[in-house]
């Protein structure tokens, strides 16, 4: 899935590696932060501290999501599961997990890990804002952080497959017929649904004058519906060999 990444360690075995499109993201946040967040949010700045808060923002985030795909990977070995490496990329961060779960209750504890780590570190930025009410620029990005974990918590139970409520949905699915391609077969195409309606979305948010916004909205939908797309298509073909 990944073929241009660069490797920057490894926690619990497992190696971590960026892709090339992730310095793309991390500079659009940096940017996004620096000139119009920051500088409405917290006035009396000056641009080099926009900018510096933009960029700690930028890696304190993407290390938010390295924990959060650290939870899955960590669930995962518990259940004996291999998990190959964690990719941070242009939508994120992904955790390539090597194996099917051996049950749904296991399918169903690795993916809903994910967006509960995501409320966690979400309340404990939450909580470090009254130790930092007198350091304006740490609390700027304190009370970033715990918004962004807590929307990507949230964001990522939508039951939209890949994304974790998608393998939730699929857990709950398989604990119902007992079939494990079936129940992906429905996640994905659930999927597929889902990455649709983002696209639809997107473009009208886009015609509607909110052209970033817009285009960023639709292609998260253009990858969600490859992804579950390109799931709908392996089981397919697992089931003509079977």
């Amino acid at each position: 899935m990944f073929r241009h990444t660069i490797p920057i360690g490894r926690v619990l075995g497992i190696p971590i590696d960026l892709d090339y499109s992730w310095f793309l993201i991390a500079a659009l946040i940096t940017w996004m932060l620096a000139v119009s967040y920051y500088p409405v949010e917290f006035k009396g700045g000056t641009s080099i501290e926009y900018w510096l808060m933009g960029a700690v923002t930028a890696v304190l985030f993407f290390a938010s999501i390295v924990v959060h795909e650290l939870a899955h990977s960590w669930v995962a070995l518990r259940y004996k599961v291999p998990v190959s490496r964690i990719t941070l990329f242009i939508f994120g961060g992904v955790s390539q997990i090597a194996g099917e779960p051996p049950s749904a209750s296991a399918e169903f504890l690795i993916a809903v890990v994910g967006p509960l780590t995501s409320f966690a570190l979400a309340a404990v930025f939450f909580l470090l804002e009254p130790l930092l009410v007198n350091i304006t620029p740490a609390l700027a990005v304190a009370k970033y952080l715990a918004l962004i974990n807590g929307l990507l918590g949230l964001f990522n139970l939508v039951p939209a497959f890949p994304l974790d409520g998608g393998r939730v949905f699929r857990a709950v699915v398989w604990g119902v017929n007992k079939n494990f391609r079936r129940a992906t077969l429905i996640a994905a195409s659930t999927g597929r649904f889902f990455g649709f309606l983002f696209i639809v979305w997107g473009v009208w948010q886009a015609l509607r004058g909110n052209v970033a916004n817009g285009l960023w909205i639709a292609f998260i939908g253009w990858f969600l519906e490859s992804a579950a797309g390109a799931q709908v298509q392996q089981q397919m073909v697992q089931g003509v060999g079977a």
